[in-house]
């Protein structure tokens, strides 16, 4: 009998777990706090494709404003949070140069099923669109850069508080899993951070950053 209540137990035990292992609060303490599978996925040739379109298309939106023509930040959001998705593109080569991680924004949801994007002053989601990216500062996350949205989905940025910064959580390499979300700033690794501050600090044009779908 002893034996049949342990098998019994440990049946539920194991629905349990396997149900908790589905839910929001799981996959928010896995992104936060287990360790990560590294991944090595290429980047398709659909991602390259439209991320040389994207390209082409903010070259002349550069050229035409007063933007730095030598480079620009494109951040595809189709993405899994997991793979590389945020690209330093070089005008002058005309190459990606190099790529990284980024949150999205998780509406202020316990944990964001999926994407939603909203141009909302309070909505905690990502915002589509092209941005320049403003002054350093420092705040709660540390070295931090203003963004200003030049669209209509994205143009209430400033006020939002949307913001270019890292977070510890933001792995430096590609994983299996989804990383932690953001309340609508693209965040990114603090080495990916490193990496972008002197070409930020050192351009004597705005920097173009363009978050698209």
């Amino acid at each position: 009998m002893k034996i049949v209540r342990l098998l019994l137990l440990s049946g539920i035990a194991i629905v349990a777990l396997g149900w908790f292992s589905q839910t929001n609060a799981w996959k928010k303490t896995i992104a936060l706090h287990a360790p990560k599978k590294e991944a090595t996925l290429p980047i398709s040739y659909k991602t390259i494709e439209k991320l040389e379109q994207k390209a082409t298309a903010a070259k002349l939106f550069a050229k035409q404003k007063g933007y730095n023509e030598n480079i620009c930040f494109l951040i595809d959001m189709s993405l899994a949070s997991g793979q590389t998705r945020f690209f330093i593109y070089n005008f002058k080569k005309d190459t990606l140069q190099a790529a990284g991680l980024v949150a999205h924004g998780n509406c202020f949801e316990y944990w964001l099923e999926g994407r939603k994007y909203s141009n909302v002053v309070g909505s905690g989601c990502t915002s589509l669109g092209k941005y320049k990216i403003g002054s350093p500062y420092t705040d709660k996350f540390g070295y931090s850069y203003k963004l200003h949205g030049l669209d209509s989905s994205n143009n209430t940025a400033f006020e939002r508080t949307v913001v270019l910064h890292s977070h510890s959580c933001i792995p430096q390499t590609e994983v299996v899993e989804e990383i932690c979300q953001s309340n609508g700033c693209p965040t990114v690794s603090p080495a990916m951070l490193h990496l972008l501050k002197p070409i930020i600090n050192n351009s004597k044009k705005p920097l173009l950053l363009w978050i698209y779908e």
